[in-house]
This record gives structure tokens, sequence and C-alpha cells, in this order.
């Protein structure tokens, strides 16, 4: 039986320098270190694993195929939105509301797109 989703696997010329920020700046912790590869925990047990690249990477969107983005859930938007900006972080929104919902675009400093979330109901 399928339990649920661990990990998401993103790669990076600089792991361990990839993995300091989502500590610093979100507030991530270590869970796993080698000498390739780095693990983080988000609050809610959700792990990230940041490994070694090989190649270039391609220009990304929020439109190009395949894993566009992690979403990011906070019980208070505005504080955690003014946190960000405050750590200088790339927003590529305008924070937006649709039902309730709150939403905000950005990126960590390789380009990978996360957003913040704030819903006003759980998904069902």
């Amino acid at each position: 039986m399928i339990r649920g989703i661990e990990h998401t696997a993103i790669t990076s010329p600089q792991p361990k320098a990839l993995a300091a920020w989502y500590v610093e700046t979100l507030g991530f912790t270590v869970c796993y270190e080698s000498a390739s590869t780095m693990m983080v925990r988000a609050q809610n047990g959700y792990v990230l694993e940041i490994t070694g690249a090989e190649g270039d990477r391609p220009p990304q969107t929020l439109k190009t195929p395949g894993i566009r983005h992690l979403a990011l859930l906070v019980d208070d938007f505005d504080a955690v939105y003014q946190a960000l900006r405050g750590r200088q972080v790339h927003f590529v929104s305008e924070p937006a509301e649709s039902k309730g919902n709150r939403v905000v675009f950005f990126t960590d400093p390789e380009g990978n797109y996360l957003h913040l979330l704030q819903r006003a109901q759980p998904l069902a």
C-alpha cells in the first residue's frame, strides 16, 4: 500500500549551498547529509532531497513541462511573505487571492519555483 510521498528530489550544482538556503530562509532542518546529497525537512515532515547536478539546466518558466513548483502551506500569509521580502527572496508574482486562498510565487537561488499558500479551507 502506498502511504504517500516521502520526498521530492531536485538537482543542484551546489547541493550544500542550496540546502543552506532552505534552512536559513525557509526554516527547514537538515535530516541527512552525504558528500553529494543533502536532505532537508519542512516542519510538517515533508523532505526535499538536493543532490548533485550534471550538465546545464535549460531556461525554466511556470509552464515548462515537469514538476513546476513546491507549495509551502502557511498559517499567517502576511507574516511569512513580509519575512521573505526582508530576506530579499525573488518573487515572480504579486500576492493573489481566490476564493479565500492566498498565494504568491517565488524562486530559490537556483530558479526552482515555490509558492506560499494559505487556504481558507483544507482540500477535501
